[in-house]
């Protein structure tokens, strides 16, 4: 079942007028995240529709559709210049084209890591050098049977999930024949706007920022699989004299944090005070909201701490504390906006660093992608997508470590919580009677309701 590469080759915009902007800045935001690819697959079956006729049809039109989105999201074509802005927009976006003989379905149904990681055209989850590494990498997989694979490898120097999930909508829009223009074009660069860059950022919060996103050490990764009644379960235990009505993310990233906290437990043999970050798309809660395609990272943190000394840890307090975190962060949004962008940033820095100079800290981050990167509306022109997902479940020795990504499955009946944790406690994970009483884990590498082709 070898995935075997057909070409290789850089895309560009095809508009000459792209070439003559001027450079595009990042934002303060941008300048603290570190360069590193982050990947997404999503499955098609055999296209029906007349106008893809062949394999050969289906990749011209592809290749052609994405030099269009390219006009609109022009930055992904550049190359970041001194972490400050980007320009050199004919550098282009690497493109590979490759293709196996296996049906789509029997691929999906595979369990081999090695071979999974064929679909995707880069290595990720590691550092990658701010200037010289394209903003995303593209690879298109064609199956025996006709299905079809589209691997999306961004760049979080530029793109988070939301901005990711415009440029994919795009780029499908204009592929289906419909006018893919994104409206409102001059709020491409509204996080720049918002929150200016600085010329030079110190070297000890790019330093903390990169070890909170890339940490040494085995980890791996599995996927577990939350059915809407579990969820709903979830959120009555969560539920508490301080917090009447927790949202799903409140519930379901409590109830992660509380296992991946007992399984560490178990498996370091001591406590650790331990933090839990939740990533918050800034974009809605702007005043006015800013659009999906606003390029960059448009997120911020809502952070909270809980220092357990027993096994005894109460779900509706973990709630608790992840909505009052959520106050919080309002708060600081609110001064973000008000031009204390630095300042509110610097702060937040500064608490996370205070917590690392503890010593023996642990930290959890969980990101959603439940309204973003779940491929709901990723019509290329041949329907709704088979399954979508993120693409890791390897032991890695330096990657993303205590991660909890959620993303939409089953058409919104389930929620898919890919998590990474340290090998050992992932085994402990496993076998919690308690976590799996609410969780399924998934019995392949990519989930969502396949159909023999």
């Amino acid at each position: 079942m070898e995935v075997r590469i057909i070409s290789k080759e850089i895309v560009k915009p095809s508009s000459p007028e792209v070439y003559l902007r001027k450079p595009f800045s990042l934002s303060l935001l941008d300048q603290l995240t570190p360069a590193h690819y982050v990947p997404f697959v999503v499955f098609y079956n055999k296209p029906d529709n007349s106008r893809f006729n062949n394999t050969a049809q289906i990749l011209a039109m592809l290749k052609e559709s994405v030099r269009k989105a390219l006009n609109q999201f022009y930055p992904l074509s550049g190359r970041t210049i001194d972490n400050c802005y980007i320009s050199s927009y004919d550098k282009g976006v690497p493109y590979v084209e490759a293709s196996v003989e296996a049906a789509l379905a029997d691929f999906i149904a595979q369990t081999e890591v090695e071979l999974s990681k064929q679909l995707l055209p880069c290595q990720c989850f590691c550092s990658i050098p701010t200037s010289t590494s394209p903003q995303m990498v593209i690879q298109v997989t064609v199956f025996g049977c006709g299905g079809v694979a589209i691997a999306l490898c961004g760049s979080h120097k530029i793109n988070d999930a939301t901005s990711a999930s415009a440029f994919v909508k795009t780029w499908a829009a204009f592929n289906r024949g419909s006018d893919g223009g994104i409206r409102y074009p001059d709020m491409l660069d509204a996080g720049s706007r918002l929150f200016p860059p600085l010329e030079s950022i110190p070297q000890d919060h790019l330093s903390l920022t990169e070890a909170l996103y890339l940490t040494e050490g085995w980890h791996t990764s599995k996927t577990f699989l939350f059915q809407n009644d579990a969820i709903a379960a979830l959120k009555l235990k969560a539920k508490s004299k301080t917090l009447e009505h927790p949202t799903r993310n409140v519930a379901l990233s409590a109830f992660l944090w509380k296992h991946a906290m007992l399984a560490s437990s178990a498996a370091s043999g001591r406590w650790r005070p331990t933090v839990l970050s939740n990533s918050m798309n800034l974009r809605p809660r702007m005043k006015p909201s800013l659009p999906e395609h606003a390029i960059g990272n448009l997120r911020w943190f809502a952070v909270s701490t809980y220092n357990p000394s027993a096994t005894d840890i109460e779900l509706d307090q973990l709630a608790h504390l992840v909505s009052k975190a959520s106050d919080i962060s309002k708060d600081q949004i609110s001064r973000l906006q008000s031009g204390d962008a630095l300042e509110v940033m610097t702060e937040l820095l500064s608490q996370m660093a205070d917590f690392a100079l503890q010593g023996d800290v642990e930290f959890f981050h969980c990101n959603s992608w439940l309204n973003t990167l779940g491929g709901d509306g990723v019509d290329f022109g041949w329907g709704q997508p088979m399954t979508s997902r993120p693409v890791w479940r390897e032991a890695r020795y330096y990657s993303y470590a205590n991660n909890f990504f959620l993303k939409s499955a089953e058409n919104g009946k389930a929620i898919e919580a890919v998590i990474t944790l340290d090998a050992k406690a992932m085994e402990i994970l496993e076998h919690d009677p308690g976590f799996l009483a609410f969780a399924s884990p998934t019995s392949s590498l990519f989930s969502g309701a396949v159909s023999k082709i």
